[in-house]
């Protein structure tokens, strides 16, 4: 960043064409960007954009250093910048695979952080510990719903107290579905997510009929392969057991038969390394590639360096920025698979009559965002600067330690999802409009770009990554603020969507593909 602190516009690179309103600015408020005056023409909101220097029609405008659209109008300095007169247009970006490649530097075993976490069978840690009721099709999605409501309440936390609680995962589909590659998907989404380190056991039902057939989540994931210390888990359908209330009683029977084994799980001391890391942004504004989501980044390149894990998603909230990870690829088939994942994209929004550069909210855009590369551009810095291991399909298993990417729309109960039944046991959720999201069974921190936003809604938010931008802390600052948090909340510490309850709501799968 090349503005100080005192400034009420920020640029953030020399030769961007931009700089970012920290606070509302009226019209004809006079200005100083590096020595030059300029005055604002109409009133700036705060994260919004004004020119600094003068932009032709239809030439690129930067911020960041990067195109993050076009002008369609001349644009003079001291303009207010945004959709009116700036919009997307393909351009050809340098992906260059791997030419900025450089192996990450782990700190010495000796001086690398652990957690308390609860240890898994296969190697793996937990950061929460739940019993988990499944559902594969919507048809058993109330079933599941009624089964965990009888185990709530002061008498399950007396008679269970090291079992954070019994959840249900209720699929919004599983049936009439494709059975290519959307089947795949949820299968492949309800398989990982049954052997997730957060989940000490679990139930799964079904209806009956349904297409998306447990035998086939059993068969595709070798769920009836149990590793040394696996809860055996059980499997029923509504027809099978003869109707709502019997499958009820089964299932809550199954499930008090494996709550004293779960219960009797303890936290102990894990290696950083068994941390897997969900990062993902909603509710964005013109602050977030500011303030939070380099923050972020910074807690990811030291999470990293613990030999822990970070995995970034939104494939459509990178686009435009995706040139960026290609670069840092660690080899040219993670690249290459990042790319097939872009183009894949692309011909979804062409045979779809649609374009990427929706993707900006109504709220996104009253925030100051104006096209998906401005927003890409700042996502992506939640990622940090280490190198890209692996990128995985959505959904898939995450093995690759290091810093990763998974392919997940934007929408962000279909993001979180994927990513934690990659096998992510903590996220960090950055948010400059005020998003609620909780996501269980992994803990969820939400970070506020703003510090009006945090003092608005402060029971939701657990930092304020506004301090960047009031001058009172710097980007590492937070970033090691989040570090610390995030190893705290894994060993235990609750979150503020915790606090409220929020989290029994949100499993959602993506199902990409036709329904029939």
């Amino acid at each position: 960043m090349v503005s100080t602190n005192e400034s009420p516009i920020l640029q953030l690179r020399e030769g961007d064409h931009v700089a970012v309103a920290k606070r509302t600015i009226k019209a004809g408020t006079r200005l100083e960007c590096h020595g030059r005056a300029l005055t604002a023409a109409v009133t700036i909101p705060a994260g919004h954009k004004i020119a600094i220097s003068n932009v032709e029609a239809d030439a690129p405008v930067l911020k960041y250093g990067q195109v993050i659209g076009f002008a369609q109008i001349p644009i003079a300095c001291g303009d207010h910048v945004h959709s009116h007169n700036l919009v997307m247009r393909n351009y050809e970006r340098q992906h260059a695979f791997c030419a900025d490649y450089r192996p990450a530097v782990l700190h010495p075993e000796a001086a690398r952080r652990t957690f308390q976490g609860y240890a898994r069978p296969g190697g793996r840690a937990g950061t929460r510990n739940y019993v988990a009721i499944i559902s594969n099709v919507n048809c058993s999605a109330s079933v599941a719903r009624y089964v965990t409501e009888r185990f709530r309440g002061p008498d399950f936390h007396r008679d269970f107290p090291n079992v954070d609680g019994v959840i249900a995962f209720k699929t919004q589909g599983g049936c009439g579905v494709d059975p290519g590659g959307p089947m795949r998907i949820i299968r492949r989404t309800l398989g990982n997510m049954a052997r997730h380190p957060n989940i000490a056991a679990y139930v799964m039902i079904g209806l009956g009929c349904e297409d998306n057939q447990i035998r086939g989540i059993r068969e595709d994931h070798a769920l009836d392969t149990l590793k040394p210390g696996e809860i055996a888990p059980a499997y029923m359908t509504i027809q099978g057991t003869g109707g709502t209330r019997k499958t009820i009683d089964a299932a809550a029977a199954a499930v008090l038969k494996v709550l004293p084994q779960a219960n009797d799980a303890r936290r102990s001391e894990q290696a950083l390394a068994k941390l897997l890391l969900a990062e993902n942004c909603g509710g964005s504004d013109g602050n977030s590639g500011i303030t939070a989501n380099p923050a972020l980044g910074v807690a990811s390149d030291e999470l990293v360096r613990h030999g822990g894990t970070s995995v970034l998603a939104e494939t459509t909230e990178i686009y435009g920025a995706e040139h960026l990870l290609t670069r840092r690829a660690a080899r040219p088939e993670v690249a290459e698979k990042l790319m097939r994942q872009i183009h894949w994209w692309e011909d979804y929004a062409r045979r779809h009559d649609s374009s990427i550069d929706n993707n900006p909210s109504v709220g996104n855009k009253e925030g100051g965002l104006t096209t998906i590369y401005e927003k890409s551009l700042g996502a992506v810095s939640k990622g940090g600067q280490s190198p890209l291991m692996a990128v995985y399909d959505y959904a898939e298993a995450i093995t690759e330690q290091g810093f990763c990417f998974m392919d997940t729309p934007g929408y962000d109960p279909v993001s979180m999802t994927g990513l934690v039944a990659g096998g992510c046991n903590v996220g960090v959720f950055t948010t400059g409009r005020g998003s609620v999201y909780g996501c269980k069974p992994s803990p969820c921190l939400k970070i506020a770009t703003n510090t009006t936003l945090f003092q608005w809604m402060e029971e939701d938010m657990d930092i304020n990554a506004g301090t960047i931008l009031d001058g009172t802390e710097t980007v590492e600052q937070v970033g090691r603020k989040i570090f610390e948090k995030i190893i705290a909340v894994a060993s235990g510490e609750k979150t503020k969507s915790e606090l409220l309850g929020i989290g029994d709501e949100e499993f959602q799968p993506w199902f990409p593909g036709p329904q029939y």
